[in-house]
């Protein structure tokens, strides 16, 4: 019979339950791991071959890959027997930390309040309302607990109430796979209505509470199609209003914060374009707001008789222009903020007396609020010198009232209201931390490295005051460094069973993020990504030169494109790390690349570069992670990867940890470990989620030779 891995020694079994106080971890291997086929496969591309000997894994329909993620599963249970009882200690901490019966700060929206809450001992959240005030009688919407039962995963997407508060639509994905079905609920009489969308990817209200606008993917998870749909009418019927036919774009549906415009945008990597629609007039046409330019990217809003329009047009960190709703033409637009060489806006809201702006300046994020009548301005003061915030749900339109949420990585997460007239926060709520957790307890710093070029990279760090740093202390380095996203420093509770464990936690700020503005982002990318992953090298280099951890006691983690730069560096520089954790990681990112039938691949061609060019195949060719594995050794690695993830096919963590095992020359342990019911995320309910936190820190405690 043809097997896709070795059968598991019942010798070395046996051995494993015979040999006393052993750290299956850190010693050698005494299982025997599994071992993947090798069928090889060829492709010529640039007049160059390469050879493949895991592309077979890719195939779903092959029944061997799931006997060969299977045994992985079970080896990697096997090999983490040993930590089992402290993995459970480790769970049960963590969710004693959490207020498990909780409830989120309601909000108002026209005449109700909305809000969520959680039951000790449920997987899911329960989301409800109540009507005119917050003593009247609860309306479950949706109790996510009973809609879930039968289901492995269970997600809700998108959650739109229609304008008179009558109806819901809502959208559930049941695999991970981000392919959602949408429904409509009657919340009058608490029934669906027999309308139901398959394969949605987002939906916005008309006013007349009967017409929606919703977008589809096609067969690639791109959406691309606008339909416009009628209440109770048939869904063959819903008219095509537009198709977006570059794979390079993804279509997307929202409204004003004021409810009078329909805003269809559609976006790739660095260009944009959109349509508006009077959410009054549901049955005409969208307008196009301004015809796409190459690199040109505008983001559009409305107040009164005006368009608000973001913009990177001659301002690489984006400038805030307005025009007359009568005449939006290009030659009528006028300047509101203008763009700066070292503060980013990165986005606006309008309010009827406000505007707010949320810029970034030397990677902290600032919130500027502008009376529109009086032009008076001022900044929101913020208590710490590091620290990251996002929007609450600000759903009015005529308020005074702007809520966020305000961390930082001591600081639990607050929900503040803040008085834009009277520049005044008041406190909603701070998520509880169970068990006498004080943040005084704790140091954060933010320290800079320093690359050849005097390129400074900034670091964010938490460590226990009573441990103090050291070269003999733990280190968890983290980092990302890609589609300018940014790595906020945000306060994590379950952090603290590493913390209080002597572990130091960094976060590695590198180009390639949008932490330092759009250059940043664009100096760490296409034919500049390799500065991504020297910078992550250099950070580690001065965490260590610096004094906080050593080579021995560095332990590096990434998922996704975050999981690409850890596989890429450990290629690098193996020697400078002891353990390394690559979640959902994007490694084998040049065959990925040079198959456009893949989802997603086309629209990454601008962050990474088309491989069908050859200066970008040469170049992906020469960082990427499985491409450049070496007979050499390795550190410790753990890879965590799910089965119907459709942002990073399970196949390149699979393929990755095959070939590893195959050509790595030291004994350090290897696991790959796959969700087989969940997607890019992982698991779906809360306590799922927590275990699978708690098999991570085991891992890393392990490591470090802490078993209490």
């Amino acid at each position: 019979m043809n097997r896709t891995f070795k059968a598991i020694s019942m010798i070395s079994i046996a051995i494993l339950f015979i040999i006393p106080n052993v750290n299956p971890i850190n010693a050698k291997e005494i299982l025997e791991s599994p071992e993947a086929k090798k069928i090889p496969h060829k492709t010529i591309i640039h007049n160059e071959e390469i050879i493949d000997d895991y592309y077979w894994m890719r195939d779903r329909e092959n029944n061997d890959i799931y006997d060969y993620l299977r045994a992985e599963n079970e080896y990697t249970e096997k090999m983490m027997k040993s930590t089992e009882r402290f993995r459970n200690k480790l769970y049960e901490e963590i969710i004693g930390r959490m207020k498990q019966t909780d409830l989120t700060v309601p909000y108002k929206f026209g005449n109700y309040y909305y809000y969520s809450r959680t039951e000790e001992g449920k997987q899911y959240r329960i989301y409800c309302r109540k009507k005119g005030c917050l003593d009247a009688m609860e309306e479950i919407l949706f109790d996510q607990n009973k809609m879930a039962e039968g289901h492995e995963y269970f997600y809700i997407g998108i959650i739109k109430i229609s304008p008179n508060h009558d109806l819901v639509a809502y959208s559930i994905d049941t695999t991970g796979s981000e392919i959602y079905t949408l429904y409509i609920k009657d919340l009058n009489t608490d029934t669906l209505l027999k309308d139901k969308i398959e394969n949605i990817s987002s939906i916005e209200w008309a006013n007349d509470n009967k017409t929606i606008f919703y977008i589809i993917p096609n067969e690639k998870r791109r959406p691309y199609r606008l339909y416009r749909h009628k209440i109770g009418s048939d869904i063959e019927n819903d008219e095509l209003l537009h198709q977006e036919d570059d794979g390079k774009y993804w279509f997307w549906i929202a409204k004003t914060r004021n409810q009078k415009y329909l805003i269809s945008g559609s976006a790739s990597k660095t260009t944009s374009e959109e349509r508006y629609l009077s959410a009054d007039n549901p049955d005409e046409n969208f307008k196009l707001f301004a015809k796409r330019k190459q690199g040109i990217e505008y983001y559009i809003d409305n107040h009164d008789n005006y368009f608000y329009i973001r913009t990177n047009e001659k301002s690489k960190n984006y400038k805030l222009m307005k025009v007359p709703i009568k005449n939006p033409s290009k030659k009528n637009w006028k300047e509101v903020i203008p763009g700066r060489k070292d503060v980013k806006i990165e986005d606006f809201d309008l309010f009827e007396n406000y505007l707010v702006i949320y810029e970034r300046e030397n990677g902290l994020e600032k919130i500027r609020i502008i009376n529109i009548k009086t032009h008076n301005e001022h900044y929101v003061d913020f208590p710490e010198p590091v620290y990251t915030f996002w929007l609450g749900n600000n759903k009015e339109f005529n308020t005074d009232i702007l809520r966020f949420k305000y961390t930082s990585l001591v600081t639990p997460i607050t929900i503040f209201d803040y008085d834009m007239n009277i520049r005044k926060k008041e406190l909603k709520k701070q998520y509880e931390v169970k068990g006498g957790y004080n943040p005084e307890d704790y140091i954060t710093e933010r320290i800079f490295a320093k690359d050849p070029n005097g390129v400074r990279i900034p670091i964010s760090i938490v460590y226990k005051k009573a441990i103090q740093k050291d070269v003999g202390s733990p280190l968890l380095l983290y980092g990302y460094g890609a589609y300018g996203s940014n790595m906020e420093t945000y306060f994590s509770s379950p952090r603290l069973s590493l913390l209080d464990r002597g572990f130091v936690f960094a976060l590695a700020h590198i180009r390639g993020g949008g932490e330092l503005g759009e250059e940043w982002y664009h100096d760490g990318k296409l034919l500049k990504k390799k500065n991504t992953f020297n910078d992550f090298i250099i950070c580690a280099e001065c965490l260590i030169s610096e004094g906080y951890t050593s080579k021995d006691k560095l332990i590096i983690e990434g998922g996704s494109a975050g999981g690409l730069l850890v596989g890429a560096v450990v290629n690098m520089r193996p020697d400078l790390f002891k353990a390394v954790i690559a979640e959902v990681p994007f490694v084998d990112i040049l065959n990925t690349m040079m198959d456009s039938t893949i989802p997603l691949t086309i629209g990454e061609y601008e962050e990474w570069g088309n491989p069908n060019d050859k200066k970008y195949f040469d170049y992906i060719r020469s960082y990427s992670p499985y491409d450049n594995i070496e007979k050499k050794n390795y550190p410790i690695i753990l890879i965590e990867s799910s089965l119907n993830d459709t942002r990073v096919g399970y196949w390149e963590p699979t393929k990755w940890a095959a070939k590893l095992r195959s050509l790595k020359t030291d004994n350090n342990i290897l696991l790959l470990r796959t969700n087989m019911g969940a997607g890019h995320g992982g698991s779906s309910g809360r306590y799922d989620w927590y275990r699978d936190v708690a098999f991570r820190y085991s891992f890393m405690l392990d490591i470090m030779g802490i078993k209490e």
